[in-house]
Parts: structure tokens; sequence; C-alpha cells
């Protein structure tokens, strides 16, 4: 059974650096789409960042680029989304997402929520002016 569990939330002021984690278990991690997500109050959820380490791909949401860096460690099996200079429009429930269609990677949907089969139970990320 695939589950996801993050943790690495937590309120910081604007600048501040937070690193996110996704436990992953029941499957190789590396072997599937890994996306993030967030969504703020009363806003869609939205695609932050994707991987697909087999295949070398990464992609980020504009909004993010150059400041969050998506990771994982394959020994540990868990996915990270480092997230440096944080704004306040970065604060949402943050949550990791899978799939093992890992043409979701390749053909530009990865921010497409409908295209996950597993999600996390998010973690919130709280950023101070």
């Amino acid at each position: 059974q695939v589950q996801l569990v993050e943790s690495g939330g937590g309120s910081v002021q604007a600048g501040g650096s937070l690193r996110l984690s996704c436990a992953a278990s029941g499957y190789t991690l590396r072997t599937y789409c890994m996306g993030w997500f967030r969504q703020a109050p009363e806003k869609e959820r939205e695609g932050v960042a994707a991987a697909y380490t087999i295949g070398g791909r990464t992609y980020y949401a504009d909004s993010v680029k150059g400041r969050f860096t998506i990771s994982q460690d394959n020994v540990k099996n868990t996915l990270y989304l480092q997230m440096d200079s944080l704004k306040p429009e970065d604060t949402a429930m943050y949550y990791c997402a899978a799939t093992p269609s890992t043409m979701t990677c390749y053909l530009g949907s990865w921010s497409l929520r409908h295209k996950y089969n597993y999600w996390g139970q998010g973690t919130q990320v709280t950023v101070s002016s």
C-alpha cells in the first residue's frame, strides 16, 4: 500500500528557509513521477514542483523558480522540497503526491493534480512579513 507522509512545515519570517520531507512507503519513489502541491485558503491546489529521478527531470512553477529545489534520497525513499527566500504568498498547506505514470512528468502535465494517484496529508507552511 502506497503511503506518503509529509513533515517539515512551520512558521518562518519572509526571507527564511524550510525543508519539507515526504517519506514514501509501499513503492520505490524514484520510479514514480513525484510532485509537490500547495493550497492556500480559498484557492485552488497548485503544482509547485515535480521530479522523475530515472528520467532526470525536474519541473517548477514560475512562482518558485530559483527559490525552491526538489530532490530525493533514494536510500531513504524520501522526497524533499528545499524552500529558500520564502515570501508571505508561499503560505499554504503543502502536499506531496505520486503517480506511477511517469509520462505525467514528461508531457507537461506534472502540475495537474488529477494526474496523481496518491497524496499525503499535508504540512502547513506559514510565512510572515
